[in-house]
């Protein structure tokens, strides 16, 4: 595993720079809006513009890669991600940081998909896990550690945003330096989600509730806390709670999930969800629970996403599972333009727990759904499961680090659930 990090080690590293400079950034920006007298919605729209621009960058750059290069392109999107960093610090004005999200959103697309489109191409069969386990640790821990920077913001205002940028800017001497070859852009076409849904219809809601969740934390987490009273120490520390329990639970949960019948561990899941989301929502002026109780909620979120990538290629030919992992992580990041949204209108009707209470109640009505899938659909049989698999939510382009995994069988053999 060890000679397979090291042969991709420039590309863990830009990722690992990249996601510490700007994983922090929605978090400081949902701070300075609501400090700055900003609404809720207002703070969940600036979320919405980030994931638009990530949605609409992941189905347009793909394009301007193949013409220029990845080597150029990538330079190019860091560049910009860089400036627009600094342009923050210029002026504080809801409308202007609105585009710059959305800027952010589509240029961060550009990266994820240059990355992750050249450790495709180095990556071989018998070390494609190693390198995408190696992909997730970089990009997870830079978000994580990203997180403290919030915390130089009580000295100057400017200065996180100044960090952001040296960061970002260092990130692209890495890439820009390598003497590997530049790979070949892939035609990616994901399966429409219509199509989808007929396949696996708990896979695409599931995708798509848990894109809302995740969406809505990420542009309204930092509220929730700064409503408790907290200082943005206790911001920084909760998302990293949030991050790290997301990652220590996903092999778990996969590894029930490839033993048993996978509906019922994503159902079971999201029932945990709703049990943290209530949790929280009752343990507003408990700090000690709030941030185990954080773990755990990422803990349940971030399992889902692979979990239902694992369920639908249950149902699906080998030939189509890379357009089908592509198509719901287009799923998630719709869910996720609309999560902030849903989590604004929870916290201005009812106050900072109002964040879990909208959360919760996604996740109760995809248990809902489950149960009802559970009823009428038959299991696929263990030993035809596909084996559970870590995946980014990303860009479509990280799917492909799939495609040397069993071949799950026929979709012809179980009825869609």
């Amino acid at each position: 595993m060890l000679a397979s990090l090291l042969n991709v080690r420039t590309f863990l590293l830009a990722i690992f720079l990249i996601m510490a400079g700007s994983g922090f950034l929605s978090t400081l920006i949902a701070v300075r809006l609501e400090a700055a007298g900003a609404s809720a919605l207002v703070i969940g729209l600036a979320a919405t513009a980030y994931f638009t621009g990530l949605f609409a960058g992941s189905l347009t750059v793909s394009k301007l890669i193949g013409n220029v290069g990845h080597i150029r392109s990538f330079a190019a999107f860091v560049s910009v991600f860089s400036a627009s960093s600094l342009a923050y610090a210029l002026h504080e004005n809801a409308a202007i940081w609105l585009v710059l999200r959305f800027i952010d959103g589509l240029v961060i697309a550009g990266i994820y998909i240059c990355l992750e489109s050249w450790l495709n191409e180095k990556a071989e069969p018998a070390n494609r896990s190693s390198v995408l386990a190696g992909y997730m640790v970089a990009l997870y821990s830079g978000q994580a550690i990203g997180q403290f920077l919030l915390n130089l913001g009580e000295e100057s205002p400017a200065l996180p945003f100044m960090y952001s940028a040296i960061l970002l800017s260092i990130a692209v001497l890495p890439v820009v330096l390598t003497k590997d070859v530049q790979p070949t852009i892939e035609d990616l076409k994901p399966l429409a989600v219509k199509k989808l849904y007929r396949i696996s219809p708990l896979g695409v809601v599931g995708v798509t509730a848990t894109g809302l969740m995740l969406g809505a934390f990420y542009a309204l987490g930092a509220v929730f806390i700064r409503r408790l009273g907290m200082d943005l120490s206790d911001v920084a520390f909760f998302t990293s709670c949030v991050i790290a329990g997301g990652v220590a639970l996903q092999w778990p949960l996969g590894m029930l999930s490839d033993r048993f019948d996978r509906r019922r561990v994503i159902v079971g899941t999201f029932v945990g969800a709703v049990l943290v989301c209530t949790a929280i929502v009752c343990s507003l002026d408990s700090r000690l629970l709030l941030f185990p109780l954080g773990a755990l909620f990422g803990g349940m979120t971030f399992a889902l996403y692979p979990l239902c990538v694992a369920h639908t290629n249950d149902h699906i030919e080998e030939s189509e599972r890379v357009g089908a992992t592509g198509g719901l992580v287009l799923a998630y990041s719709a869910g996720a333009m609309v999560g902030p949204v849903v989590g604004s209108i929870g916290i201005g009707s009812f106050g900072a727990g109002g964040l879990f209470g909208a959360i919760g109640l996604v996740a109760l009505f995809v248990t809902a759904f489950g149960f009802w899938r559970l009823f009428i659909a038959q299991a696929v049989p263990a030993e035809d499961q596909q084996a559970f698999q870590n995946l980014p939510r990303t860009t479509p382009m990280a799917t492909s680090q799939e495609l040397e995994l069993d071949d799950p069988g026929s979709s012809d053999e179980t009825s869609p659930s």
